[in-house]
């Protein structure tokens, strides 16, 4: 006499199921990083392109202090997240209101990295020609690829509970980065501590 096949519970995926779909929005969101890395290696570099209105030493001075924003608002986002989840010490659990705020701001920080990765791209392709540009040449491409999976495994309710603080963690990371050897390298005189 056979037993008959565990399923798992209602809401809850096989271990198999969620793997799978682990590995597919792995995959998307390597894809997505290295489309973009392919696309910048074989673009012919632009330098007069203007952001905003800004050439030159003005574009790289006003996509810093955009960074900075983005950095700025990518912290307001930890916090948030911090808050939801109930991880920040001696602080009411969170109203629907901090969700909201939660998602509007991401999608905020989304909108207004997208002219800096756009100017970026355009202006210099992907470039390796010191450890600080292929820091920040990686970490603008591995941006895009954790917007990707933290989008995606927000909306599954079939990923094991530790998949969203990760993607979370790898968004911020990325940006912090960006702004690390790109933002703060600008604004503090063409030098960041330690590159």
């Amino acid at each position: 006499m056979t037993t008959p096949p565990r399923h798992a519970a209602p809401g809850r995926p096989s271990p198999a199921r969620a793997g799978a779909l682990l590995v597919l929005i792995a995959a998307l969101s390597v894809g997505v990083a290295v489309a973009i890395w392919v696309i910048g290696r074989h673009h012919t570099p632009q330098y007069t392109t203007d952001l905003f209105g800004a050439q030159g030493a003005d574009a790289v001075t006003l996509k810093a202090r955009l960074g900075s924003a983005l950095f700025g608002l990518a912290l307001v986002q930890l916090v948030l997240a911090l808050w939801m989840y109930g991880r920040l010490p001696r602080v009411a659990a969170a109203p629907r209101a901090v969700r909201v705020a939660h998602r509007v701001v991401g999608w905020v920080a989304f909108l207004l990295s997208v002219p800096i990765a756009f100017h970026c791209v355009r202006t210099y392709g992907v470039e390796t020609t010191s450890a600080r540009v292929q820091l920040h040449s990686v970490a603008g491409c591995a941006l895009y690829g954790a917007f990707v999976a933290k989008v995606l495994v927000v909306r599954s309710r079939r990923l094991p509970g530790w998949t969203l603080p990760a993607a979370g963690s790898a968004l911020f990371v990325a940006i912090g980065l960006l702004w690390y050897s790109g933002a703060l390298w600008a604004l503090n005189g063409s030098d960041a501590p330690g590159l």
